[in-house]
C-alpha cells in the first residue's frame, strides 16, 4: 500500500478541503491520529463505560444490582472503591490505540477512493461506507480486548489483570469466547458508524462557520453524532453485552446462549422489550463526550500534522 494518498508536491492548507486530507499526508500521520483519538476518548470515559455495562448484565451478582447511573456510581465507589470504575482499562489502551489507527486509516482511505473529499458538496454514501469499512477491519483487531474490559468490568469479576483475564478465558471458554460477539458487534457497530459518520458529516457542512481546524464545530458535532447513532443501536449493544459477558453469568441459559437471534430471545423472554433499551442512558451519557474527544482529538492531530507539513 502506498504511504501517501497520492504523489504530489506539498500543497498549502488554504489550498485544499481541510476535510479530506492534503494529497501529502501520510498513512503514518493518519494512524497516529487515529490512535492518539482513540486512547484519549476511551481513557477519559472509561467509568462511564463501567456504569453501562454493569447495568446491562441481566443477572448481576448479589451486590450488583442498580436503579440507575447515580445509585451504580455511588454504590460501586463506596463499596468497591473509587478506582473500580477503570477496572479493566488496561485492556481499553492495549486495544483502542492499534485499533482506531486501523479505523481512521481505512476510513480516509475508503472516503478518498469514493470520492468523498472531491469539493465542498455533501458525500453522504461515502461517509456511511466509509465508516461501515473502517469498524469491520477496527473491530476485528478490538473485539478479544472488549471481551476481557467487560469481564473485568462486571461486578464481582475475579481478574486482577489482563493477563489473568485473557488465559482463563482461553483456557475455560476456548479462543471462540473472544469472537462469540463478533457477528453482533458488526452488526451493530456497522450502523452505528455509518449513522455516525453521515451524521458527522452533515453536521459538520452546517455547523462550520469557517475553513480549517475548528474545535466547536467538530466538538459539538461528534457529540450529536454519536448521540443519534447509539440511541438507535442500543437494543444491538445489550445483546453483545450479554454474549461478552455470558461466561460469568450465573443464569444457566445465559451461559450457554450461542448467536445474536438466541441472546435476543432470552432478553425479550425474562426483561421484555424494555429489557433492550438497558443501560440507554449511559450510554447515551458516555457516547456524546466519546465521540466528541474522537472527532476533536482526531481532527487536532490531523490539523497538527498538516501544519507541521506546511512549516
Amino acid at each position: 500500500m502506498s504511504k501517501t494518498m497520492g504523489d504530489h508536491a506539498p500543497v498549502a492548507a488554504e489550498e485544499y478541503d481541510y476535510e479530506g486530507l492534503p494529497p501529502n499526508f501520510t498513512l503514518v500521520e493518519n494512524m497516529a491520529a487515529g490512535a492518539f483519538a482513540g486512547i484519549a476518548e476511551h481513557t477519559l470515559m472509561y467509568p462511564f463505560d463501567l456504569l453501562k455495562t454493569r447495568l446491562q448484565v441481566l443477572n448481576p451478582s448479589p451486590g450488583g444490582l442498580y436503579t440507575g447511573v447515580s445509585h451504580a456510581l455511588s454504590t460501586i465507589s463506596k463499596a468497591e472503591g473509587i478506582g473500580s470504575l477503570w477496572k479493566g482499562i488496561s485492556s481499553v489502551v492495549l486495544g483502542a490505540g492499534p485499533a482506531h489507527a486501523v479505523y481512521f486509516a481505512t476510513y480516509e482511505a475508503v472516503k478518498h477512493a469514493m470520492g468523498g473529499n472531491n469539493g465542498n458538496e455533501h458525500h453522504p454514501l461515502a461517509a456511511a461506507t466509509s465508516g461501515a469499512c473502517a469498524t469491520i477491519a477496527s473491530d476485528a483487531l478490538m473485539n478479544p480486548f472488549d471481551v476481557i474490559k467487560q469481564r473485568m468490568q462486571v461486578h464481582g469479576s475475579v481478574y486482577r489483570s489482563i493477563v489473568q483475564c485473557t488465559r482463563t478465558v482461553y483456557r475455560n471458554e476456548g479462543l471462540a469466547a473472544f469472537y462469540v460477539s463478533y457477528p453482533t458487534t458488526l452488526c451493530m457497530t456497522v450502523p452505528f458508524t455509518a449513522l455516525q459518520f453521515t451524521a458527522y458529516e452533515s453536521l459538520s457542512k452546517v455547523f462550520k462557520t469557517r475553513k480549517g481546524y475548528d474545535p466547536v464545530t467538530h466538538c459539538g458535532a461528534g457529540a450529536l453524532a454519536g448521540a443519534f447513532a447509539a440511541g438507535l443501536t442500543t437494543p444491538l449493544d445489550v445483546i453483545k453485552t450479554l454474549l461478552q459477558t455470558r461466561g460469568t453469568a450465573k443464569d444457566a441459559e445465559i451461559r450457554s446462549a450461542k448467536g445474536i437471534f438466541r441472546a435476543a430471545s432470552i432478553i425479550k423472554r425474562q426483561h421484555g422489550y424494555a429489557g433492550f433499551f438497558r443501560g440507554l442512558r449511559p450510554r447515551i451519557i458516555t457516547t456524546m463526550p466519546s465521540t466528541a474527544i474522537c472527532w476533536s482529538s482526531y481532527e487536532m492531530a490531523k490539523a497538527y500534522f498538516i501544519r507541521h507539513q506546511d512549516d
